[in-house]
């Protein structure tokens, strides 16, 4: 666009690129534009274009209560809310008061569809007051479920809870037949078939009774419910516009419920990049995003950006190769304007013990060159890769940051305290009055069971708490926990309970857990959480569909130095940019995985994460390649060991994007002869001479 173009434009709008402004205007001047894609590469401003697009649309008079703004996390959500509205104060005061008025229905997949379960819930047989499982709590409940129905019983392994739910799960999201489910992720329990859909059956059977969804339920429920004609004019119809984030990221349930919300598309904005699609694990499909456009008539309209603003040129034609070798995706090679002289660097170490001497002396050098820790990342397939690393940062006395591990619910004090606040909630909800009540001094699992059961047969508001059958030793703590229990089921005085709760709950860590001290700053932490919320429901939701990081769950002390390393997996480094990074073990069998090379749709998807993790570097990256790995459980001193080559994603011709070196550098001797060094051994001909 011109430069007298673009002074025309509303100045809210002149810092866009001509392809983000075109996704930004799509549809202007129309009530209900058509469906859109936008298919934005890496670091080509998705975020700041869908923001644009949102308070565009609020420009052209859309009410900010009918825009429903779906992401994959509730900070992501809350990032794009803070960017509608600066952008909003740049159209006008009045949309500036519009847009700070929030957007009611920004959030979670999850969370928008466990508020909109709760406002249907007398339409579709729910109890507004159902409580919502956490993946740990469900796993309990399939464990008790799969007891009950003797599978622990079974002359041959019957698989695992946890093995159960993620097979439930997978079936729920990819709304695959159970069979087809077992065959591609699940082929050691495919045996089991015959026995895990009755098991399954009587898990949802227990759901029901118990009132309560676990995590895919949210999804699920919406789907189906969406899936009433009547229900989905109703619901899409509440909404003039949908716009979803990462759409790369869905499951074919999610996909779903947004065509039987929008079949014909109109008022549908989805951002993805087919190319970032790394979460199959997870139940995510490529094939919605590539899929899209033609599931209209007409198509939707694809908006391609592929400008990137974080990376150099020489680190995007590196990884616009990479991506190439796919066999379907839509067309884009991602440039910059950010021209630099330094390749990528294909840097070949002998073992893993080298490859952390190399990264530590690199991070080290590039901090003494000024580039702070924070500045660098380590990026690896799999969490175990950065062991070796990790061994060698803490001698050297190198902090660092792994992200990964515990989440805050799956700390146990926490989902103690969690425990309490569902069931005072739900009474029926077995799985956590069974923790609440066994929290108490002299109170088993006999017991526990006895009093759930009472309360179970017991009419509505008569369960009679305090009065419950405990043994005479535990009955003064009884009465006590009891009424608080009670009194947590005050309306309108949150989140007061919850702190006569922690008090409690405090009291007794001692007894519980031996580092009270360091698990009472999470439960003061859970304190200050749940005071910004305005229910003790609406905080329980939420809590549960996107927990913040445990602060307890470190190794070692906490962290004191200020700066710090960033050693992260691929798959949690995904949206986030360093301007120098490292990617450990860059060899087949680590990327691809061994374990993830079983189809063609496998291994496109570990290409994937190698272009992810390559298009996270602004300026400087490492692709690390070990030449051999001491087999595991043998000591490095050991001898026995495998060799590695190099990835198959990066094959030689296209080794003129990389600066190939190797490390140490080999350095000849001071006393060897400058001749004799440069004379080449002809080994080929030696080679070709034994068979002459």
């Amino acid at each position: 666009m011109s430069d007298a173009a673009t002074a025309e434009l509303p100045a809210y709008l002149a810092s866009l690129n001509d392809a983000q402004r075109a996704a930004a205007l799509h549809g202007a001047g129309e009530d209900a534009p058509g469906p859109l894609l936008i298919i934005a590469g890496a670091g080509s401003g998705k975020t700041n274009t869908l923001a644009h697009r949102a308070a565009h649309l609020l420009a052209q008079g859309a009410d900010p209560a009918q825009i429903l703004l779906l992401t994959f996390s509730r900070r992501a959500a809350d990032e794009m809310i803070r960017r509608v509205q600066r952008i909003a104060a740049q159209v006008s005061p009045r949309h500036a008061r519009l847009a700070q008025g929030g957007f009611p229905w920004a959030g979670t997949f999850h969370s928008v569809g466990a508020r909109l379960l709760r406002e249907f819930a007398g339409r579709i047989g729910l109890d507004p007051g159902f409580t919502i499982h956490d993946r740990e709590d469900s796993g309990d409940l399939m464990n008790l479920v799969r007891h009950e129905l003797g599978c622990s019983a079974k002359h041959k392994r019957f698989p695992l809870k946890g093995t159960c739910l993620a097979i439930y799960s997978a079936a729920v999201n990819t709304q695959a037949p159970l069979a087809e489910v077992l065959q591609t992720s699940f082929p050691w329990c495919a045996e089991w078939e015959t026995e895990l859909k009755p098991l399954f059956l009587a898990y949802v059977e227990a759901k029901q009774a118990q009132q309560v969804l676990d995590y895919d339920d949210l999804l699920l429920y919406w789907a189906q419910m969406v899936a009433v004609p009547e229900l989905a004019d109703e619901v899409g119809g509440r909404f003039s516009h949908i716009l979803v984030d990462e759409f790369q990221d869905t499951n074919r349930l999610q996909a779903g419920l947004l065509q039987a919300m929008k079949p014909d598309g109109r008022g549908l904005t989805v951002v993805g990049d087919d190319a970032q699609s790394i979460y199959s694990f997870r139940g995510a499909t490529v094939r919605n995003i590539l899929e899209f456009p033609d599931q209209f008539d007409p198509p939707a309209r694809r908006v391609t950006l592929d400008r990137n603003y974080r990376s150099s040129q020489p680190i995007l034609a590196a990884a616009n190769d990479v991506i190439a070798q796919a066999k379907e995706r839509f067309s884009k090679d991602l440039w910059s304007d950010r021209a630099s002289g330094e390749k990528p660097r294909l840097v070949s170490v002998r073992d893993e013990a080298d490859q952390a001497a190399y990264v530590v002396e690199q991070v080290l050098a590039r901090r003494e060159a000024g580039l702070k820790l924070k500045a660098q990342a380590v990026l690896f397939r799999a969490a175990h890769h950065s062991v070796r690393l990790e061994i060698e940062l803490t001698r050297r006395n190198i902090p660092f940051v792994k992200f990964g591990g515990l989440k805050f619910l799956e700390a146990a004090h926490v989902k103690d305290v969690l425990a309490i606040l569902r069931w005072a909630q739900n009474p029926r909800d077995r799985v956590s009055g069974f923790r609440a009540v066994q929290l108490l001094p002299g109170i088993g699992p006999k017991t526990a069971g006895r009093i759930l059961d009472n309360i179970q047969a017991a009419p509505p508001g008569c369960q009679l708490l305090p009065e419950q059958p405990v043994p005479e030793a535990a009955r003064a703590e009884w009465e006590i926990f009891a009424r608080m229990v009670e009194a947590l089921d005050t309306p309108g005085a949150w989140p007061a309970p919850l702190e006569r709760l922690a008090q409690w709950y405090e009291a007794g860590l001692d007894r519980l857990y031996e580092d009270a001290a360091v698990r009472q700053a999470d439960i003061q932490q859970l304190v200050r959480i749940a005071a910004t919320y305005p229910s003790r429901e609406r905080f329980l939701t939420e809590l549960t569909l996107d927990p913040p990081d445990a602060t307890s769950d470190e190794s070692g002390a906490p962290l004191r130095d200020e700066d710090y390393l960033i050693l992260s997996t691929i798959h949690s480094a995904k949206g986030r940019e360093w301007p120098a990074v490292s990617v450990l073990n860059t060899v087949d069998g680590c990327i691809p995985s061994d374990l993830a090379t079983g189809s063609e749709r496998e291994i496109e998807e570990e290409m994937r994460l190698l272009y992810v993790a390559m298009t996270r570097a602004k300026d400087h990256l490492d692709l690390i390649v070990p030449q051999r790995f001491y087999v595991s459980g043998q000591a490095a001193t050991g001898d026995r060991h495998v060799y590695a080559s190099r990835t198959r994603f990066i094959p030689n011709r296209l080794l003129d994007r990389f600066e190939s070196t190797s490390w140490p550098p080999v350095t000849p001797s001071a006393d060897a002869d400058p001749q004799a060094r440069e004379k080449a051994v002809d080994l080929a001909a030696r080679m070709r001479a034994m068979w002459r």
